[in-house]
């Protein structure tokens, strides 16, 4: 295996026998203390839904990597597709929320893999990484960053104060503390039924289920005040349509965008790296213009999201056949869409 290569940085490999237990060695490793992180492409993601709701509700952080492929069922296993953004959203049962992070080049899936580890440490959450078969297909040069530039994840594991142990208890971000086992002092329960606010007693009150509820999901909205900003590339300042994308086709639509302009037309574009929560200018953004078009390998997932958020008309350009969306493709749609 790839990763057992790589001892000498304190990383443990466990190959699973199946998707669920690697979901479970995964949520275990995070109980015991350890960033854990495990990977799988959309059907591996159905038979893991049901630790994912269990990581929500244990409140543990766990990064998830998905290599999204052709579906449903065993589809096009070797082709790509979007077609799992919906699934990560509320793909499990009850209110289950987690961030999602969409990585948008080889070079990004770094950057990506590191901003969700980060997230799901301070923030005590399993993340899911959206990532494509275009992607892990794909290579490009990269620069390796220095060890010492990289952010801080702190675990700020809870230590005993001579008091009683809340494990949960809330921080300004309402994290929980995060307490490995055998700590003297932090003796606390753990587990898949709902826990009494502050003490973590198992809980059947009505009331306690919704404060509970209603505290994840705050928690997950919050992740939006350690997102920056879009990214807007409007050159002329005075675009009519913003091409809004996400994950692997930044490259298509910028090369789109580059051909539309050399022709003296004008159009902007961004692209969501965050896709839950969205940053918090995303309404803003997408109403400052009349039109906004998503391309997506799916059939308008992100445009269903957009459009149900910020109640914007969005115009959705989409293609499921295993492969990339292609510069022309989009350079046809951008100009069928100037013309409307």
């Amino acid at each position: 295996h790839e990763l057992s290569r790589h001892k000498n940085f304190g990383v443990i490999t466990l190959q699973a026998e199946d998707e669920i237990a690697a979901a479970n060695a995964a949520l275990g490793a995070a109980f015991a203390g350890h960033l854990a992180v495990t990977g799988t492409s959309g059907p591996g993601m159905d038979l893991k839904a049901e630790t994912l709701g269990l990581a929500v509700i244990m409140e543990l952080p766990m990064v998830i990597v998905d290599v999204q492929r052709g579906g449903p069922s065993t589809g096009l296993p070797t082709k790509t597709e979007q077609g799992d953004l919906l699934l990560a959203m509320f793909g499990r049962h009850g209110e289950s929320p987690m961030p999602i992070i969409a990585p948008s080049s080889p070079a990004d899936c770094f950057s990506a893999a590191f901003e969700a580890a980060r997230i799901a440490v301070r923030y005590r959450t399993p993340v899911i990484v959206l990532s494509d078969t275009f992607l892990s297909n794909s290579s490009e040069p990269w620069r390796l960053p220095e060890v010492d530039d990289l952010p801080v994840i702190d675990p700020s594991f809870a230590t005993a104060n001579g008091e009683g142990f809340l494990p949960y208890a809330r921080d300004d971000r309402l994290a929980r503390p995060w307490a490995v086992p055998g700590s003297p002092g932090l003796v606390h329960r753990i587990g898949g039924l709902e826990r009494e606010d502050l003490t973590g007693n198992i809980s059947y009150e009505p009331e306690n289920h919704e404060r509970m509820t209603h505290i994840r999901q705050a928690k997950v909205e919050g992740v939006a005040a350690d997102i920056p900003p879009i990214e807007v590339d409007d050159p002329s300042g005075d675009a009519e349509l913003l091409v809004l994308g996400w994950g692997s086709s930044l490259g298509t639509i910028r090369a789109a965008a580059v051909r539309i302009r050399q022709a003296g037309g004008s159009v902007a574009t961004a692209h969501l790296r965050h896709l839950n929560p969205f940053p918090s200018d995303t309404g803003e953004v997408v109403r400052r213009y009349p039109k906004v078009l998503i391309p997506e390998m799916n059939l308008g997932q992100l445009a269903m999201l957009i459009r149900a958020k910020f109640l914007v008309d969005v115009k959705s350009f989409t293609k499921v056949q295993g492969l990339p969306i292609f510069a022309e493709e989009l350079e046809q749609e951008i100009r069928r869409v100037l013309d409307e």
